[in-house]
């Protein structure tokens, strides 16, 4: 590019209040040049004034950077320790009407594995997941619900069968009564109040993209929007070295206690 990544960066917050400095440089960059140079514009001020005056370029901008990757039972394993472990723990501490929040939803395929796992436990109409992301395209097509077939491999098959409707043989088209459990409201994690009272937080494989600064940031702001002794649920690329120093425990692999 032939003009400043700095005064590009700035420019962003301002329109979208999106921080780049608080992500990881060298792959935001790389990222962002790609997704210019498609568009064969040569200069960041150039690609800032073609997203001012083209809104569906803008959201492709932000739905771009937000780098949506998800799917149902990511890591199978992990959700089957919610299950058996994870879940009947925070039943027995805080009763059976969980607060759940699902942070940086992406596509939905994690809130919606949340409402099928409880479902398991209690009836759909008791079920309420808070589901956020800060990419409003991403949202719209989590609240229509329709997956490829792709997403689904590591669902239980039961999950698919009881909750999915096959439109054609690659999408599936979820069920309303799983949809009804979820509410999703856009959010920016680093900059937004957090919801409170919390019983479980999921948000798995977001941080990894952020910098050190960033993640301490999140992971205290998450730590203050639980109860105590209330669980947040990370990705497997996400441990958190040392929890203590955020006020945390370790509870299971991936799964940390509020202290």
């Amino acid at each position: 590019m032939t003009d400043s990544y700095e005064s590009f960066k700035t420019q962003i917050y301002q329109l979208t209040k999106i921080d780049l400095n608080l992500y990881k440089e060298r792959q935001m960059k790389r990222r962002i040049d790609a997704l210019i140079t498609k568009h064969k514009i040569d200069s960041y001020g150039s690609y800032v004034d073609f997203i001012k005056k083209n809104p569906v370029m803008f959201e492709e901008f932000v739905n771009y950077l937000t780098i949506n990757v998800s799917e149902f039972y990511r890591n199978p394993e992990q959700w089957k320790l919610l299950e058996k472990e994870v879940i009947p723990y925070l039943f027995g501490k805080f009763g059976n009407n969980l607060k759940i929040w699902s942070a940086a939803c992406s596509t939905g395929d994690e809130p919606y594995s949340l409402v099928m796992l409880l479902a398991q436990f209690m009836p759909l109409s008791r079920i309420k997941v808070l589901a956020t992301d800060i990419d409003k395209q991403i949202l719209e097509k989590a609240r229509a619900g329709l997956y490829n077939v792709k997403s689904l491999k590591g669902l239980p098959e039961e999950f698919q069968k009881k909750y999915f409707t096959e439109i054609n043989s690659t999408t599936y088209q979820i069920s309303d009564s799983v949809k009804a459990c979820v509410e999703f409201k856009q959010h920016n994690l680093l900059k937004e109040e957090y919801p409170s009272n919390c019983d479980l937080i999921v948000c798995r494989n977001v941080l990894i993209y952020f910098t050190e600064e960033a993640k301490d940031i999140i992971y205290k702001k998450f730590n203050a929007a639980l109860k105590k002794e209330a669980i947040l649920f990370v990705g497997s690329t996400e441990q958190i070295i040392q929890p203590q120093n955020l006020q945390f425990a370790t509870y299971k692999s991936f799964f940390y206690k509020k202290i």
